[in-house]
């Protein structure tokens, strides 16, 4: 009998983390022995991220499997997104019958298919489960804590997550398998070294500007805080070129900005606003930058692995080996602390690439878990 796995994803780090996975079930399929369970995998993308630069471009991008599913949610409120999502995603899991479930991050997609399963009695698998920033005033930490609560199997990539668990209480289905970003991040960035073209595009050479990310609720939400962190991007932008990708919601706003800083004299040519990017490009400008400037989890691993320094616009992360030797800073939205980090930043430099956090075949530990558990 084959075991069905439903896969739920539903915006940009989940697509990544989802690559690495349905290579590693196609290669569990291929090899398979007479006897050994094939996998039958069905993906559900529940429409979270929709548009051509926030979805379809990392499907080509990343050679994923077309969506068995697309629920074509699309945004709203999160109690609202996560309800059509959970409707939705109930649907297919009743049509399918899957063995289990794996969902992927902390998004709303997270945890609605994490509902939907366990409502249903699917078990569920969490992958990257234990994280926490220890901040219930996240979206992302309500969904990961509750996701982490309704699994029977938890694969968290590193000993902190695990303890982290068990401090919860959760002391059984645990596996720590390492990252599967890491193994996504390493097979891609070669392919961007070689395929990108964003630094032409953008006229960029390598270490002479700065990548700025910001979607955080927290921080685009929040007037006060996304002025600070403009203003103090603007600044920046006077001395080093700032390459910002804006998220589709946050553009209007941002445009704003810039135009009322410009009136008040405080505008800057050195702030470069530019679509989202495909994952490719984005690692791109990630190896390539000097400083990078973010609220993104993935981001601020993807920078640490690649050795560029980051800075944190949060006042707590889920990736605190990433604060190593000083490679990653904390500052908030605050002008004045983003304005000294950059600086200690770029004293700092980059260094050659880290394998810290390598895990090699970590989709393939995964996929041979749920094979012999499920």
């Amino acid at each position: 009998m084959k075991l069905k796995i439903a896969t739920i994803v539903g915006a940009r780090p989940q697509f990544i983390k989802a690559k690495p996975l349905s290579s590693a079930i196609a290669v569990h399929n291929k090899g398979a022995e007479e006897g050994r369970r094939l996998i039958d995998q069905v993906l559900v993308h529940t429409g979270q991220h929709y548009d051509y630069g926030m979805s379809r471009i990392f499907f080509e991008d990343l050679d994923l499997p077309a969506p068995d599913y697309d629920l074509a949610v699309g945004s709203g409120n999160h109690g609202w997104q996560t309800a059509e999502m959970l409707k939705k995603i109930e649907d297919v899991l009743l049509i399918e019958s899957p063995h289990v479930v794996v969902v992927f991050g902390d998004t709303n997609s997270t945890l609605a298919g994490a509902l939907a399963a366990a409502k249903l009695h699917v078990p569920i698998a969490h992958v990257e489960a234990g994280l926490r920033s220890f901040n219930r005033r996240m979206p992302e930490e309500i969904n990961r804590v509750l996701t982490d609560h309704l699994s029977e199997y938890l694969f968290v990539p590193n000993q902190s997550a695990a303890d982290n668990l068990n401090s919860e209480g959760i002391h059984h289905g645990i596996f720590q398998v390492g990252d599967v970003m890491y193994e996504a991040a390493m097979e891609f960035a070669k392919r961007a070294e070689v395929k990108s073209t964003v630094l032409q595009q953008l006229r960029l050479k390598p270490g002479e500007y700065s990548l700025a990310t910001v979607h955080r609720a927290e921080n685009t939400d929040n007037e006060e805080r996304l002025e600070n962190i403009f203003a103090a991007l603007s600044e920046i932008s006077k001395e080093l070129p700032v390459v910002w990708p804006l998220h589709p919601r946050t553009r209007g706003r941002f445009t704003s900005l810039q135009h009322e800083h410009a009136r008040n004299g405080n505008g800057s040519n050195g702030l470069l606003f530019v679509d989202p990017v495909s994952y490719l490009d984005m690692l791109q400008l990630e190896m390539s930058a000097r400083v990078v400037l973010t609220d993104s989890g993935g981001v601020q691993k993807e920078a640490f692995w690649f050795q560029v320094p980051c800075v944190t616009l949060r006042n707590e992360t889920e990736w605190p080996e990433t604060m190593r030797e000083g490679r990653n800073q904390l500052t908030g939205s605050g002008k004045k602390a983003i304005l000294d980090a950059f600086a200690i930043a770029c004293r700092l430099g980059a260094s050659n690439r880290s394998d810290d956090g390598a895990q090699p075949q970590v989709a393939a530990k995964i996929v041979a878990t749920l094979t012999d558990l499920v």
